[in-house]
């Protein structure tokens, strides 16, 4: 656990800390009074209340889509099935920047809909709730639809046998034991939610803005460090809260069910209803996740002959000291980095926590890796600038500072994707290997690795595929000689200008791509085991 707890203390606490002291710390003295002023503010209340309903609408929007699209990926079997489940995870793994710009594509000015119907939607709340449910609709298929495809559908049928209606029966049997899984797929989606910067950036304009952009806006635009720190405090409680229920959940959610082998569950389509049913979630799935990338690459092309991906390669002197063209060898480079570093540390991680005999203060570790999910990655990049500034740890002009930051987002889905697996390895397998002489090296080496190997790279894609994507932090560091993906389609988006939206529609692209293949990628090397999120 040592090598984890210093990364997270020196690269996470420490600069949260950091500026959340500089911004409450005044003359010396500590203002905690100015706590009680900014809420006092009615523009704060606003951001506030429309932060939480936001992300209760966006939620609630959520499980009413994905749910039939669970079900009918838990217990239906069709041609195509697993094409059809890696399309649905690809919008998970994909940058909120490529989402925002998808949508904008779809509902903003110029977009699909505006040409076919004159509509337009990106100042609307409701362009923000769609992206949303976009982006977290493979969530509720993949927690809940694990979980729904392993019940025995017997309990089912034995209530419907004994005069239950089909809805009764599913009401009072299967809901009850999916509860825990609803509710763990609904925090997550709240969390996600409520923290949402890249979608709510660019599609809620000057209207509407969540905590999260309310940090940025204070913190780079008005320079309000006292603001800033007062609402990353709020963000904080509030998903520490988040976080407290949903471990919570998770417990709930291994206690004893009666399950059986997913792959015995799944059967053909029968009858009208459920042939319907899944022509709807296929409709559903083309018009939501299919329809918005479709567009992407569309408004990509729409320069004769790719002529928005040859400006690519062009100097302007503007917005960028470089061809836009290298932020793809940026990216790459600083997310192999990154990925590097998030297996490392989330291995350490992993395998401390999956030991029986951990103690409290590990297992209560568990719960601090899910938290820069959750914090404002904007206050983590900025106070990357204000902490490790100085001797022995002034990072601000070295390259490595973009993939530490990236690595801390990266970690949570390491340790995810591992733990489970870890934790099923048969403790007396190491216990003979040590019997025999070996040592805890060798025994990790020799035992652990090659039972984990599959969901040690599922984990390097995953960390791979977030770390290409992270936006919040890097907007902050990384220099503009060396802007990334995410940085630089940001950067065009808010120039005007045809070209330098086709610019960013063809980066957003090339994004989207790379993200598809690392996706690809995980699928093939996806086990039931180290598959889930």
């Amino acid at each position: 656990m040592a090598v984890p707890v210093a990364f997270f203390a020196v690269f996470f606490a420490y600069p949260v800390a950091a500026i959340v002291a500089r911004g409450l710390r005044i003359d010396g003295s500590w203002q905690f009074g100015r706590i009680v002023d900014v809420l006092a503010q009615p523009d704060v209340r606003h951001v506030l209340w429309f932060t939480t309903w936001q992300a209760l609408a966006s939620t609630a929007l959520t499980l009413l889509i994905a749910l039939p699209g669970a079900y009918v990926f838990a217990r239906f079997d069709f041609p195509g099935k697993q094409v059809l489940r890696a399309v649905v995870t690809v919008p998970f793994v994909l940058p909120t920047v490529v989402v925002g710009t998808a949508f904008l594509a779809l509902v903003g000015r110029g977009g699909l809909l505006d040409e076919l119907w004159g509509v337009r939607l990106d100042t609307t709340v409701w362009a923000i709730l769609l992206a949303h449910v976009f982006f977290n609709y493979a969530v509720v298929v993949r927690t809940v639809g694990g979980l729904w495809a392993q019940l025995d559908p017997r309990q089912e049928e034995a209530a419907r046998m004994l005069g239950a209606s089909r809805l009764k029966a599913w009401r009072q049997v299967t809901l009850p034991a999916l509860a825990p899984a609803v509710a763990a797929a609904a925090l997550m989606v709240f969390l996600f939610t409520f923290t949402s910067f890249g979608v709510v950036q660019i599609l809620g304009g000057p209207a509407f803005s969540t905590l999260e952009v309310e940090i940025y806006r204070q913190t780079s635009q008005i320079f309000d460090l006292s603001t800033a720190a007062v609402l990353t405090l709020i963000q904080f409680g509030a998903v520490a809260a988040v976080l407290a229920v949903h471990a919570w959940t998770v417990r709930r959610r291994e206690t004893a069910l009666r399950l059986v082998d997913a792959a015995t569950t799944a059967r053909r389509p029968r009858g009208t209803g459920q042939r319907a049913l899944l022509a709807g979630v296929l409709v559903t799935v083309a018009v939501l996740l299919v329809l918005p990338l479709a567009v992407l690459v569309e408004r990509s092309l729409g320069a004769p002959g790719f002529g928005y991906y040859r400006a690519l390669t062009r100097e302007d002197g503007g917005t960028f000291l470089v061809p836009p063209i290298e932020a793809i060898g940026n990216s790459l480079q600083y997310a192999v980095a990154a990925t590097a570093i998030a297996v490392v540390i989330g291995a350490l991680a992993a395998t401390a926590l999956a030991r029986r005999d951990a103690g409290r203060f590990v297992r209560g570790f568990d719960a601090l890796l899910m938290l820069p999910l959750g914090v404002s990655a904007v206050t983590v990049g900025f106070g990357f600038l204000i902490a490790l500034d100085e001797p022995p740890l002034d990072l601000r002009a070295s390259w490595i500072l973009v993939p530490l930051a990236q690595a801390l987002v990266g970690v949570p889905f390491v340790v995810r994707t591992m733990l489970p697996v870890l934790r099923a390895v048969d403790v007396r397998l190491r216990e003979a290997a040590a019997v025999l002489g070996a040592s805890p090296w060798r025994v990790w080496r020799e035992v652990d690795l090659p039972m984990v190997r599959r969901a040690l790279l599922v984990a390097a894609g995953f960390a791979f595929a977030v770390s290409l994507g992270e936006f919040g932090a890097t907007v902050f560091i990384a220099r503009p000689d060396n802007p990334t993906l995410p940085v630089a389609v940001a950067r065009l988006l808010g120039r005007p200008g045809d070209m330098n939206y086709g610019q960013a529609m063809a980066l957003s692209t090339i994004l989207m791509l790379v993200c598809a293949v690392a996706l690809v990628v995980l699928e093939r090397l996806r086990t039931d085991r180290s598959g889930e999120f």
